[in-house]
């Protein structure tokens, strides 16, 4: 009689494994490269004066922390390569894609882990600073780039989605190492300002027991009873509406760069539809950062500006290259931006 072989056995790469409820894949922080950066997480907290605080760490879909509670849910496909690569062909963004990566999560996540701890959101002061925590929570938040009112931490502007991530975004700031808030927003007078009362109020706790201890998990692996192909089918990209203008300011990029006349058959020719879908990844993230329009969303974008170039047979030669690549990246800002403020590509 041969023996059963278990899921984690098995090798995360077989196909019948995305099939397979996450609850059975064994899913654990132990033995993965998330320990050692926990450990080290650990270490920054004691140094920073956190002793009687403790942070339950947990593998979940996403990162976040349960309100009212002191969990740290962190990726669960963080903690092996397979589903790493896995997530990012799938979604084509990782939120923690190395050490220093994961470990400015994890700041994040622990402003928000002190701030239910001691109920901050109800003192007087951090209102003021912040705002109401009852404010509500919108997802497709529209930012302002280069707003002075807010630190900048996470990528797409975090600290302007909801008070609670403001206060988490400055909470992280504050904890990194080696980092001279004090300098670096000397001249940010409303960031510096919620910055130092942090640094205030910091102080303070770090010689009280917290009030809340809760440490109720909220999706943990271990309960999850859908695959993972169930969760990513839920996150696939919807379907989008674009306006047809996209059409006229796509084929003018390849028409403007060169105007020798090329034949669609001139083997020297490439594939503009392909080009983009190489900038794909490099796009989305700096999308982000640098707009706070959302890697899922700008993944979207480019693939109908990739179908929409392959429709079109457009094409640019060899020697164009960088040219064609710095008038898409400059067209996708520009829709980015647009939608960003205004929740529409076209103002």
């Amino acid at each position: 009689m041969s023996t059963p072989v278990l899921p984690e056995e098995a090798g995360l790469r077989e196909a019948h494994l995305w099939s397979t409820p996450i609850r059975d894949l064994g899913l654990t922080l132990k033995g993965t490269r998330l320990e050692p950066i926990l450990a080290e997480f650990a270490q920054e907290l004691e140094q920073a004066g956190f002793q009687r605080i403790k942070p339950r760490f947990y593998l979940s879909t996403e990162w976040g922390v349960p309100f009212e509670t002191v969990a740290v849910a962190i990726p669960f496909y963080l903690a092996k390569p397979e589903l790493t690569e896995e997530h990012a062909r799938r979604i084509g963004h990782v939120e923690g894609m190395g050490r220093t990566d994961i470990l400015r999560y994890l700041r994040h996540e622990m402003g928000h882990v002190v701030n239910y701890a001691y109920r901050l959101f109800e003192d007087p002061e951090w209102i003021r600073l912040f705002g109401p925590i009852t404010t509500p929570y919108i997802e497709e938040y529209h930012p302002k780039p280069f707003s002075r009112r807010y630190v900048q931490h996470l990528p797409g502007w975090y600290a302007q989605k909801h008070p609670d991530e403001d206060w988490a975004e400055t909470f992280a700031v504050w904890l990194t190492p080696g980092r001279n808030w004090k300098e670096e927003y000397a001249t940010w007078p409303e960031a510096l300002a919620k910055l130092t009362w942090c640094d205030q109020i910091v102080h303070e706790l770090q010689q009280r027991d917290p009030v809340v201890t809760s440490a109720e998990l909220d999706e943990d692996v271990a309960q999850i009873d859908y695959s993972i192909d169930d969760l990513y089918q839920h996150l696939k990209e919807g379907n989008s509406t674009f306006p047809v203008e996209l059409d006229r300011s796509l084929r003018s990029i390849f028409e403007e760069i060169d105007q020798r006349p090329k034949a669609d058959t001139d083997p020297s020719l490439r594939p503009a539809s392909l080009l983009i879908r190489r900038l794909e990844g490099d796009l989305m993230g700096n999308a982000w950062r640098w707009t706070g329009h959302f890697p899922e969303r700008t993944r979207i974008l480019l693939r109908h500006l990739a179908e929409r170039a392959a429709a079109m047979k457009l094409r640019y030669a060899e020697s164009d290259e960088t040219a064609v690549t710095v008038a898409i990246t400059t067209i996708v800002t520009a829709l980015a931006m647009n939608w960003a403020n205004k929740g529409s590509y076209l103002p």
